[in-house]
């Protein structure tokens, strides 16, 4: 049994070998390029000055790299783009996914800079919703930063308006932040 196992491997790895060689004739462009990796793609949230001691973990919770920063980057997934959090981001992204309240106690910081990616974007009132309506002005944002402020007196007066470089999305919620657009989208 192991012995057959072992075979198949050997099979397989040979075949993707050969086939890898044959396309390596082929320009790569933009359709044929293969999608970045979990690491590649958590890498691509922040600059390296925050992703070179960050913990790194993939889709499935696995820690890729242990940091000693405080951040904690993350890859792409269907609903949302690559993204490196402090501690008080990861504890509002746990709550929201949880559908929790949240009540940070201090200033968070969550980058967000190669953008949404192919995940389909975001309500900018409604933290659950799922889809776009005509009444959950729904977004895709370019990279952006997210900032977690702990006194909702201190935004107040922001404007709510994702058109405006920044403003607060999902105001009135426990997960209200202020973002901030870095460049456009593309």
């Amino acid at each position: 049994m192991k012995l057959a196992r072992s075979l198949a491997a050997v099979c397989i790895l040979a075949a993707a070998a050969c086939s890898a060689g044959e396309e390596a004739d082929a320009p790569e462009t933009a359709e044929t390029a293969a999608p970045p990796g979990p690491m590649d793609s958590a890498l691509s949230a922040a600059p390296v000055s925050v992703t070179g001691n960050a913990t790194i973990m993939d889709g499935d919770g696995n820690v890729l790299r242990e940091g000693t920063n405080g951040f904690t980057c993350y890859p792409e997934n269907p609903v949302m783009g690559p993204m490196c959090n402090d501690a008080t981001w990861d504890a509002l992204i746990g709550a929201l996914m949880a559908q929790e309240p949240f009540e940070g106690a201090s200033f968070g910081v969550s980058y967000m800079l190669a953008g949404e990616g192919d995940a389909p974007g975001t309500s900018n009132i409604d933290p659950y919703a799922k889809a776009p309506t005509e009444e959950n002005d729904w977004i895709k944002d370019g990279p952006h930063m997210m900032l977690y402020v702990p006194d909702a007196a201190a935004i107040e007066g922001l404007s709510t308006d994702p058109a405006d470089p920044v403003y607060v999305m999902w105001k009135g919620t426990p997960y209200q932040h202020v973002m901030v657009r870095i460049a456009e989208p593309e």
